[in-house]
C-alpha cells in the first residue's frame, strides 16, 4: 500500500470524524516528528498498539478491501501486571465499494456499533469445530439486546445507532449498503490483539507493507519510534 494512499485515508477519516462530530484523544494528531520526542509515558501507547491503522490486508486494493480504523483504548493480555484494562474501543471508517474480509477472534467479545453515516452489512457465519466456516447452520445474533436467529451468512443490517455483539469464534465480514453512503462503526470489546486474535477466512495479511512515496502525514499503530 502507497503511503500516499495511506495519508490519503487518513485525512478522509479526519473529516468524516469531524462532520459526526467525533472527538479524537491528542496521540491521534502527533506528528511524525513529535514521536520521536515522546518518552516512556507514552508506552501504553506504543505497546498497546493504539491509534491509526490503515489496512488493505494486503490485497493491493484499498478501495475494494480495506478499513479505516483507530485504536482509542486498550489493555494488553501479555502484559496485564502493567495494564490493567480488560476492555478496548475503536472507531472505523468504511467506504461505500469497501469491504473489510472474513474473519472470526479466537478470545475477543465485540459490540460493533453504527455511530453514523450510511448502513453497515456484516455477514455472520458460525463455525465448525475444526474452525472452518459453517455454511449451514442459523446463526443466533443479538442485536441491541434483541436475541434473534438467522441463516447462515445473513448480511445483518446496521442502521444508525443500531449494534450487534459478536461472539467468539463467530465468522464476520463488513460491508456498506449500497447507496447508503461511507459509515463509522463503533467498537467495544474485550481487550484487542491484531497480530494474534483473527481468523482470516481465507486467509489476508492484517497491516499493510508500505511503499513509501510521499512523506508520512501520521504514523500508525505499528510504527512508533521506542522511547
Amino acid at each position: 500500500m502507497k503511503r500516499s494512499e495511506i495519508n490519503k485515508a487518513l485525512k478522509e477519516m479526519e473529516q468524516m470524524l469531524k462532520k459526526h462530530n467525533f472527538y479524537l484523544p491528542p496521540f491521534c494528531s502527533f506528528t511524525p516528528k513529535e514521536w520521536k520526542e515522546k518518552g516512556h509515558e507514552y508506552d501504553e501507547i506504543r505497546d498497546n498498539m493504539l491509534g491509526w491503522d490503515i489496512t488493505d490486508y494486503g490485497m493491493g486494493d484499498f478501495d475494494k478491501i480495506g478499513f479505516s480504523l483507530i485504536t482509542l483504548r486498550n489493555g494488553n493480555l501479555a502484559m496485564q501486571d502493567k495494564y490493567k484494562k480488560t476492555y478496548a474501543e475503536k472507531i472505523m471508517y468504511i467506504k461505500e465499494g469497501q469491504h473489510s474480509p472474513n474473519h472470526f477472534h479466537w478470545s475477543k467479545m465485540e459490540d460493533i456499533v453504527n455511530r453514523g453515516g450510511g448502513n453497515v452489512l456484516i455477514r455472520v457465519y458460525n463455525s465448525l469445530s475444526d474452525e472452518s466456516i459453517d455454511y449451514d447452520s442459523p446463526v443466533t445474533v443479538y442485536l441491541d439486546g434483541v436475541e434473534r436467529q438467522v441463516p447462515a451468512g445473513t448480511q445483518v443490517r446496521l442502521k444508525p445507532g443500531e449494534s450487534i455483539s459478536i461472539q467468539p469464534k463467530l465468522y464476520h465480514d463488513f460491508d456498506v449498503e449500497e447507496g447508503t453512503k461511507a459509515v463509522l462503526i463503533g467498537e467495544i470489546s474485550q481487550c484487542n490483539d491484531d497480530n494474534t486474535d483473527n481468523n482470516f477466512n481465507p486467509s489476508v495479511g492484517r497491516f499493510p507493507e508500505i511503499e513509501e512515496d510521499e512523506e508520512p502525514y501520521r504514523l500508525l499503530c505499528n510504527e512508533y519510534p521506542s522511547a
